[in-house]
């Protein structure tokens, strides 16, 4: 994923607007109900700090406080893990290893050839 700095929201960020823990954040990592490529660490002026794309984050915890009075933690990771598996996606696996993109979450694909040309893929909205 690569998203503009206006398009993510820091974890102190995430933990103060929805008055979360940082426990009860990772333990939905742990879960599954918070993927593992929404952690995105940047460097910043005091040092590394974890962002998250604000979009998908803000949804994907609201919907989690909301429907966590009525349903177990773990009933909920399933439930969206089997969403996202019937689910259309890319998978890109390269040298550095294996990664997914849900074709839903894709907003553009271009190929930049070595003379900086630009030509869209047509994957996704331009």
């Amino acid at each position: 994923m690569d998203f503009s700095d206006e398009n993510l929201i820091s974890k102190k960020q995430l933990l103060e607007k929805y008055s979360i823990s940082y426990g009860a954040l990772y333990r939905w990592k742990r879960k599954g109900l918070i993927p593992e490529d929404w952690f995105i660490k940047k460097s910043t002026a005091t040092g590394q700090e974890t962002f998250f794309p604000k979009d998908l984050i803000t949804e994907r915890v609201e919907m989690i406080i909301e429907k966590k009075e009525d349903i177990l933690l773990d009933e909920l990771a399933e439930k969206i893990s089997g969403e996202e598996e019937n689910r259309e996606k890319i998978v890109i696996d390269t040298v550095f290893g294996e990664k997914t993109f849900f074709l839903k979450d894709i907003r553009s694909v271009k190929f930049v050839d070595k003379n900086g040309n630009i030509k869209n893929i047509g994957i996704g909205e331009e």
